[in-house]
């Protein structure tokens, strides 16, 4: 079955046009003369069978019809450029691995090693990019992304990277207050730090120990666990932060960890390519690289 599909030619006629307003500045854009575009545009009607603009004079506008259709092939020509400077910044040996990346894992995880990475590519430029919100890899542009979830991401492979323990931490101040966390009853004399976007964290960890889940002041939501680490550290309350966060604060004295026990968390980190994306030479070097890392 062939498809309905107008020249392309008329489809960036049209987009111009849409951008433009106007059709001379569609014309002076595409280097063609006025009369050119308003046939190609006639012609684009007729093959669709609708009016994409309403003319009153020298003045043209948009029908119904028209914006929606403009606002899909707009979207379909950034695809196709997209597409198209990706294949030639490959040929060159260029181009920019755009990598979407969780605030606090980036910090701690990503950057103080991303240097191998470069020093393997330096053709390649890389630009990290800060976001823990819904995954949309068209409008933001993104290559690759790490995220924390259980591996459901719809349109992308998603490869598992690593798990992640929890474990409580707090500032010594309050080991050598008047209500150290001598057992996990101690807990409740305490406001808990939660991470707002991941809020059963805590629950999940007092149960995997055998306590009670009930009784507890929550009373700090933080958005990101770097905003807990630093929460904890200043002795606001108790933090419950994977291991390797809280790694060089508990070592260098500024965090300590009361309880030895560590509670694997449900889910883990993976690495999230959307599927159009897997086989560019850019992208494949860098999943070769952070799975080695691991």
């Amino acid at each position: 079955m062939s498809r309905a599909l107008p020249s392309l030619n008329a489809l960036r006629t049209f987009e111009a046009v849409s951008r433009h307003g106007s059709f001379t500045n569609a014309a002076d854009e595409l280097n063609v003369t006025q009369s050119a575009v308003s046939r190609m545009i006639k012609g684009l009607e007729e093959h669709l069978e609708l009016q994409l603009f309403e003319r009153a004079g020298r003045q043209i506008r948009l029908t119904e019809d028209g914006v929606y259709y403009s606002e899909k092939i707009s979207k379909a020509m950034d695809i196709l450029e997209v597409a198209s400077r990706e294949l030639i910044d490959t040929k060159a040996g260029r181009g920019t691995l755009s990598i979407g990346m969780l605030p606090t894992f980036g910090t701690k995880w990503l950057l103080p090693r991303l240097g191998s990475f470069m020093q393997l590519h330096p053709e390649l430029t890389v630009d990290v990019t800060s976001s823990d919100g819904e995954l949309d890899f068209a409008d933001e542009r993104i290559d690759v992304a790490i995220r924390f979830g259980y591996g459901n991401w719809p349109g992308a492979r998603a490869e598992p990277l690593m798990s992640e323990e929890l474990q409580v931490v707090c500032s010594p101040r309050i080991m050598d207050g008047p209500y150290p966390l001598t057992d996990y009853a101690q807990l409740r004399r305490h406001s808990l730090i939660a991470h707002s976007s991941r809020p059963g964290t805590w629950s999940h960890w007092l149960q995997a120990v055998g306590a009670s889940t009930e009784g507890y002041d929550k009373g700090l939501r933080l958005e990101h666990f770097y905003m807990v680490l630093q929460a904890a550290k200043s002795g606001l309350g108790i933090g419950l932060l994977p291991s390797y966060l809280a790694a060089d604060d508990i070592a260098n004295g500024s965090l300590t960890a009361p309880f030895p026990v560590r509670v694997v968390s449900p889910g883990g980190y993976y690495l999230v390519t959307p599927w159009d994306k897997t086989d560019l030479p850019r992208v494949q070097a860098f999943r070769e690289w952070v799975l080695g890392q691991m």
